[in-house]
């Protein structure tokens, strides 16, 4: 069986066509059909249904897809070892992250990594709405949501908090709401309900249950920046709220907490430098716990 053969059924296992496979790959549409047909071939089993919208494994393509990536975590345990990754790390490490775990707080420390290891490459990037481990759009991704499904691995970060804030010009003007009934007849500062990432991050029900935003930012920077102008009432991550002395604090409604998880596809566990940028990750976060409370 040819290992190249393998590489490409991985490709088109995880991009869900031969075409994407391709472009991923360097080969042409025709190459990737012949690599696939001669897979099968080997097999004796068909691993592909080709459709006009594109490929989905049969039954035996997913139970070869655990035995090709078993196969695929081995070749990357081994070129690690050979290379001599035990001593430098290179190579390119892609972190997926909510933008205001991303941006506001990862961002700033990543830095003192990479400056550590000049040979190794890494990237931040948001999580959107549709990401997949399984099919390396990142080699870590920081969620909010434990995965229960895929061969991931998972391990608890932090716990955060949110909690509702206003403007000190907002808080002077209009006052501060002193219970959730005091909710609706203030502005109120939301996110575009059909673009969260996670059901868990529809939280302003918890706030109130006719919690009914005037003006809507799709991420977490941008309604601090809403909030901090004095646009009104918005729920904000506390970690990032409080390093606006400008902004206050709505004592009387209690913050609700979510938490943070660091994951990775278990094929890329035998990894050092991804194994060094999640260990660094979780010191990085155990160091300030305290921010996070």
């Amino acid at each position: 069986m040819n290992w190249d053969d393998m590489r490409v059924f991985l490709a088109v296992a995880r991009s869900g066509q031969i075409l994407g496979a391709g472009k991923r790959l360097g080969l042409n549409h025709a190459t990737v059909s012949r690599r696939m047909v001669a897979l099968e071939s080997a097999l004796g089993a068909k691993l592909l249904n080709r459709l006009t919208t594109g490929c989905e494994l049969t039954p035996e393509g997913q139970r070869f897809l655990q035995v090709a990536e078993r196969m695929e975590a081995d070749m990357i345990a081994a070129r690690s070892e050979v290379a001599g990754e035990e001593t430098t790390l290179s190579g390119t490490v892609r972190i997926g992250a909510p933008d205001g775990f991303g941006v506001a707080y990862l961002a700033g420390r990543l830095p003192e990594f990479s400056a550590l290891h000049a040979d190794l490459d890494l990237q931040l990037v948001p999580v959107p709405r549709s990401f997949s481990l399984s099919r390396h759009e990142a080699d870590i991704a920081i969620t909010v949501d434990r995965p229960t499904e895929g061969r991931l691995v998972a391990a608890k970060l932090v716990d955060y908090t949110l909690a509702l804030y206003v403007s000190r010009t907002y808080a002077e003007a209009h006052g501060l709401p002193q219970s959730t009934d005091d909710l609706p007849r203030h502005r109120l500062i939301g996110y575009v309900p059909d673009l969260i990432v996670s059901p868990s991050l529809d939280y302003a029900h918890q706030f109130h249950p006719q919690w009914q935003a005037r003006f809507s930012v799709s991420s977490a920077l941008g309604q601090v920046e809403a909030v901090r102008a004095g646009a009104g009432v918005g729920i904000l991550h506390s970690f990032i709220a409080r390093r606006h002395p400008e902004l206050v604090l709505v004592e009387a409604i209690k913050p609700i907490r979510r938490a943070y998880w660091l994951v990775y596809h278990e094929s890329v566990r035998p990894v050092r430098r991804i194994q060094a940028v999640a260990g660094f990750i979780a010191q990085a976060v155990e160091k300030d716990r305290a921010l996070f409370a």
